[in-house]
């Protein structure tokens, strides 16, 4: 039996992936979680098989969520979906530590499969991401600005897209406000941009927000 938490703030689509995998006789939804606090506190008290985890939470992200539960030794088998496509989060992604990445308009049989493979131990790669990972490999030197931040970078980027104030961002990122200011002139320099204006609408028009 693989056991399966599922963190998403849309309580329709919890709805959804729970029937889609409650279906499965080798497959049970042991909890859900709206945001990363309820997650954290789901896991003290719940065991997972894998973790279903959406990229659009409120409050701290689907990456900042990675990035916490690997800090404080919680890493799950983690499966993310999103509806972003595959070339926007998927690598990014699985250099934080997911097992796979799968859109959220995938047939459900899909993530059925997905999370199979993943509770097994293994990665699940789609086929758009593997189209992504051979044209990083042909064209290295073509990437779009985004694509060449660090993960502490990608964070800040998102937090000023989202409008979210220096301190929470440093309370977020558990880092001092002044070393937060020093990711978000990198994250300006290597993006060509001078205002939090000009991040916002290259996030919108890159799909990294909504």
């Amino acid at each position: 039996m693989i056991r399966i938490i599922i963190c998403d703030d849309h309580a329709l689509i919890r709805r959804g992936l729970r029937e889609t995998l409650s279906e499965e006789v080798d497959l049970r939804v042991v909890g859900e979680a709206g945001d990363y606090g309820e997650l954290r506190q789901l896991l003290r008290s719940s065991d997972c098989d894998v973790l279903l985890l959406d990229i659009n939470l409120p409050g701290r992200s689907g990456l900042d969520v990675l990035a916490a539960l690997a800090e404080a030794g919680q890493s799950r088998r983690t499966l993310v979906l999103s509806t972003h496509p595959e070339e926007q989060y998927a690598i990014r992604v699985l250099k934080l530590g997911a097992m796979g990445y799968l859109n959220k308009a995938a047939r459900p049989e899909s993530i059925v499969e997905a999370v199979r493979t993943v509770g097994a131990g293994r990665k699940y790669i789609t086929p758009e991401i593997a189209q992504v990972l051979a044209d990083r490999l042909s064209d290295d030197g073509d990437r779009k600005p985004h694509e060449t931040l660090s993960d502490r970078e990608h964070q800040t980027l998102l937090m000023i897209a989202r409008g979210v104030k220096l301190s929470e961002m440093a309370q977020r990122l558990a880092l001092s406000p002044k070393t937060v200011s020093v990711y978000r002139a990198r994250v300006m320099e290597k993006m060509g941009v001078s205002t939090n204006a000009e991040l916002t609408s290259y996030c919108l028009k890159n799909g990294l927000i909504d």
